[in-house]
């Protein structure tokens, strides 16, 4: 059995996590004071880099839970120093889920940490391992929409409280697709160690294109509406109306932003 966990290197946070870190810092701070002379590249980097901050620690909640649940292995595998590059998927991880958010606005999960998961014991255990990553995108989703829930938005610039929305839209569609009960998905994860193993095994080919599935699904008109739907109504109960997620996504694509999200416009 691997003891690799026991290597303070295993643990200690990667120079990558921490470059990702300042770029969010700093563009953030650009968009704060105004400083970039193009906004909407202040608030494309910031909330490029937040988000892929929030998926490496969507995968590291899921890794840390299976530490705790018996997996030692994910020490040896890089996945408690946050670094995306160790992921089993680097592609499905990372690069997929911010071309995503590019192209449709859309915080779609990404692929994954590999748990060993022989070595946990106990169904609650892999309930949880499953749940703890979604978890961190609804933690992530409370941080983003605090300031307009708690109408402390007095002072907040424009253009960060657009980026902040739009962040916080990213965060909620991500958590709600986690969840979903679908083959690949976390929500899947949740729910398969209390089904019957004929069920397992007949669902376990969808596996590997559940996520396809889910983005196949929302390119049709009707699920879509229905699910921007609900996910504008989760918003406008915590503060954020449809304008500010629909201007941030438009400052984010600063190459085609919309006059009418423009000052003035």
């Amino acid at each position: 059995m691997s003891t690799a966990t026991a290597r303070p290197s295993d643990r200690r946070i990667s120079p990558v996590f921490l470059g990702i870190v300042a770029v969010a810092a700093v563009t953030g701070w650009a968009a704060w004071t105004g400083f970039a002379e193009q906004p909407g590249l202040a608030v494309f980097l910031f909330v490029t880099a937040a988000w892929v901050v929030s998926l490496c620690l969507h995968e590291y909640a899921h890794a840390r839970t299976a530490l705790h649940s018996g997996d030692i292995s994910v020490g040896s595998k890089g996945y408690l120093t946050l670094n995306p590059l160790k992921y089993t998927h680097a592609l499905l991880s990372v690069v997929l889920p911010v071309l995503f958010v590019i192209m449709g606005g859309i915080g779609l999960p990404g692929g994954a940490v590999f748990i060993e998961r022989g070595r946990i014991r106990g169904r609650w255990r892999h309930s949880l391992i499953s749940a703890a990553g979604p978890l961190t995108n609804v933690l992530f989703a409370v941080v983003c929409t605090a300031p307009f829930w708690l109408d402390a938005l007095d002072g907040v610039p424009r253009d960060f409280r657009l980026a902040l929305a739009f962040l916080a839209l990213l965060q909620v569609t991500a958590a709600i697709l986690n969840f979903l009960p679908v083959p690949g998905l976390d929500g899947y994860g949740v729910i398969e160690p209390w089904l019957s193993y004929n069920v397992r095994r007949q669902v376990e080919p969808l596996a590997p294109v559940g996520l396809l599935i889910v983005f196949a699904l929302l390119w049709i008109p009707a699920l879509n509406g229905v699910f921007f739907d609900a996910v504008d109504g989760l918003l406008r109960g915590l503060g954020i109306d449809e304008a500010d997620t629909y201007c941030g996504f438009e400052l984010y694509r600063f190459w085609q932003t919309d006059p009418l999200c423009t000052p003035g416009g």
